[in-house]
């Protein structure tokens, strides 16, 4: 039998093969040949924004503690108990100008001064007795000389004897002496009576000085006595802070107050320092700033002066602002009471400075600023920074308005790289307030 031949069994497998290698034909007959590609450059998206030419109103930050302006120290001037206090002599009260704050026993200095003019009383009787004392030694002494004459006459006709002579003399003697000592107890009365006005006024002074009053409106602090204690001359009662006006000494960097004073004219400065007209030279717009979490709350103040010395470790110069009324500027929730120990932000805005190019402080990278060209090309450009404020930077030289500043990260930035850029706006807007010095 055929079937059961092996090598028909072997032929059978032919068929399927040649069955695909038909199929494989007929597919490759019906492919379309492959289209041949032209190779295109590759292009980046970039965002950009041109460059701007703003006056810039540069600004200087530093940070500092509320203190008031004035502090003032009560110290006994007279020793002795206190017997009176004001109601609300605590710790933190506020108080009124001229207000009682405490009296001390005053019946010993009552005394004093009672003592003192009846001791002037007293020397303008004597003053008085004395004047009339002179007037009757005066015509006293007339009559001595008057006596003396008749008994030189006597004398002289040999009906006096010599030693009549000497007593009429030794009485004369006797007068003038009498004489010269009323006028000399007359001489000193003007100075017993400096003497005793002095005394008077010194107790009048000391009865005052037992009557403690508040020398401005002022919140009290270190409050150390209590009614009945005993106080020594000189020793401190309390302490008080006056609320009409509170500083800052705010510590700045050298760099920022010096882009202050960059493009300002210096020649005159001697003479307004001398003359006290610094604040005008330098025409500072400070504003205080307290950080509240979800709110800013915000004060203008004044410049009053420059500290007296650098910090030698954090190379920082104090400048010392004011504000005042704080107390009549708090809004309930949104700005509270300036208070002492409050730290707080210090802004200064300097002089408006004209035609500045600004840039974002992110495009300046090392020194190299990119740049997109006519023909939307990155192109690295050195730039020469005059100074950098907050998130902008101020080009000294190196590139001019109108220019494209690439501002999007670029890794890796290859000179000559296609761009494909879009403007941004938000950012242009954002650098426009910065350099109003909205920080």
């Amino acid at each position: 039998m055929l079937n059961n031949h092996p090598h028909w069994r072997k032929l059978l497998i032919l068929p399927p093969i040649l069955l695909g290698v038909l199929l494989l034909m007929l597919m490759a007959g019906n492919k379309e040949s492959p289209v041949k590609s032209e190779g295109s450059e590759p292009t980046k998206m970039v965002r950009i924004i041109e460059t701007p030419q703003l006056e810039l109103i540069p600004v200087a930050e530093g940070f500092g503690s509320i203190q008031p302006a004035r502090v003032w120290s009560g110290i006994a001037q007279v020793s002795g108990r206190i017997v009176e206090l004001h109601p609300r002599l605590r710790d933190g009260e506020i108080i009124s100008q001229d207000s009682l704050l405490l009296k001390i026993d005053p019946a010993d200095y009552e005394l004093n001064l009672a003592q003192a003019e009846a001791e002037l009383a007293e020397l303008e009787v004597e003053e008085t007795n004395a004047k009339a004392s002179l007037s009757i030694e005066q015509r006293s002494q007339k009559i001595a000389q008057r006596e003396l004459a008749r008994i030189n006459k006597l004398a002289a006709k040999g009906t006096a004897s010599q030693s009549d002579v000497d007593d009429a003399e030794r009485n004369l003697l006797n007068s003038r002496n009498a004489v010269q000592n009323v006028k000399n107890s007359l001489a000193l009365i003007p100075t017993k009576r400096k003497v005793l006005v002095a005394k008077k006024t010194q107790a009048e002074r000391d009865l005052e000085n037992t009557s403690v009053h508040a020398p401005f409106n002022l919140r009290v602090a270190n409050m150390g006595i209590e009614i009945d204690q005993f106080v020594s001359k000189g020793e401190r009662l309390l302490e008080g802070d006056a609320v009409d006006r509170v500083e800052v000494i705010a510590r700045f960097p050298m760099s920022s107050l010096r882009r202050l004073f960059i493009g300002r004219e210096l020649a005159d400065i001697s003479s307004d320092l001398l003359n006290g007209k610094l604040a005008e030279f330098v025409a500072f717009q400070p504003q205080v700033r307290l950080d509240m979490g979800t709110t800013i709350a915000d004060w203008d103040a004044e410049f009053v002066r420059f500290s007296d010395n650098v910090d030698p470790e954090t190379r920082t110069m104090g400048v010392v602002v004011a504000v005042d009324k704080p107390f009549e500027k708090v809004i309930p929730g949104l700005r509270p009471p300036l208070s002492k120990g409050m730290f707080v932000q210090v802004l200064l805005q300097g002089k408006p400075q004209q035609n500045r190019i600004v840039v974002p402080r992110s495009a300046v990278r090392d020194g190299i600023v990119y740049l997109a060209d006519n023909q939307n090309r990155l192109r690295r450009q050195p730039v020469e920074i005059l100074f950098s404020q907050g998130e902008i930077s101020i080009v000294k030289k190196g590139i001019e308005a109108g220019q494209k500043i690439v501002v999007s990260d670029l890794v890796p930035a290859v000179s000559g790289m296609l761009l494909q850029a879009s403007t941004d706006e938000s950012l242009t807007e954002s650098i426009a307030r910065a350099a109003r010095g909205q920080l």
